[in-house]
């Protein structure tokens, strides 16, 4: 039996997210500028007895059951593209919100991928991975490595990644779920009409160009949520913002800081007033799968 591993499963944060259109298939094309959030879920994988999770930690009971976890679906799925894998027991501490538009099974799957390739010595690059990552859902091929990048089709074009600047942030979720499928019923088809090109590298004008490039979803999801909208009102009025914005199909909304300390102060302030959200200074950009 061999040491046990470890993997990071870290938020991801729709900086933009612009809907194209309604394939026929009935999924919907995007394009969005994706970065992670260093607000993770942990998981580990003890080489040995095969293919079992334990789920804890301050989101466990949400989390559904065990069967259906997208840690064990990509397992499956890896097992589908790569003959004769070693697989193990998976324990995951379950941080981030589910249904939360944090994309935190994708995550959780994605770091799943990445704990079976190191047990079974296969490189990240290994296309055999993306497939099992692409089978699994659309967002984990992103999630594989934590990197800043432009996701376009339904998540499985991915540009190469983006250096982006670390963002100080303060995330709020207001601890209700909200499933995608449901943002998307709610869609009007109203879309942001400026494609995403030349992302910029430094702070303030990366904040310029987020500016111009919105998050579609967020009417629907405030259709669907009226809380999002509260959400984002509380976020804008507090001292230091930059920008506040939806990430994903929601609810988890955002807000950007200049400095660390300005996010840590935002957050305290508002966790001590709202109690009832879960409200997690971060800072995001491009994330270290490991750290």
């Amino acid at each position: 039996m061999g040491a046990t591993l470890l993997e990071m499963a870290h938020a991801k944060i729709n900086l933009t997210l612009r809907v194209l259109g309604r394939r026929a298939d009935g999924y919907h094309e995007i394009e969005s500028l994706v970065a992670f959030a260093d607000v993770a879920d942990a998981l580990t994988l003890q080489p040995g007895d095969d293919g079992t999770l334990e789920i804890t930690g301050p989101f466990a009971n949400e989390s559904g059951a065990v069967a259906d976890n997208l840690v064990l679906n990509a397992l499956v799925a890896a097992r589908g593209h790569i003959a004769d894998l070693e697989a193990g027991r998976f324990s995951l501490e379950k941080n981030i919100p589910v249904a939360a538009g944090l994309g935190g099974g994708s995550a959780d799957a994605a770091a799943a991928l990445r704990l079976i390739a190191c047990a079974n010595r296969i490189t990240l690059d290994d296309p055999r991975l993306m497939s099992a990552a692409l089978a699994v859902g659309a967002d984990v091929p992103v999630c594989l490595q934590s990197r800043a990048r432009i996701m376009r089709g339904i998540g499985e074009l991915l540009s190469v990644p983006i250096d982006l600047p670390l963002l100080p942030a303060v995330l709020v979720n207001p601890r209700l779920p909200l499933a995608t499928h449901n943002v998307f019923s709610r869609f009007a088809g109203v879309q942001s009409r400026r494609a995403l090109a030349d992302v910029p590298r430094e702070f303030g004008a990366l904040v310029e160009f987020l500016k111009l490039h919105d998050n579609d979803l967020t009417a629907a999801a405030c259709a669907c949520t009226p809380v999002v909208e509260e959400v984002l009102e509380v976020l804008n009025t507090l001292t230091g913002v930059r920008l506040a914005r939806m990430s994903g199909s929601g609810p988890t909304c955002f807000a950007l800081f200049v400095t660390p300390n300005e996010a840590a102060t935002a957050a305290q302030k508002l966790g001590d007033e709202r109690k009832d959200w879960w409200v997690q200074s971060a800072t995001i950009g491009s994330i270290s799968a490991k750290t």
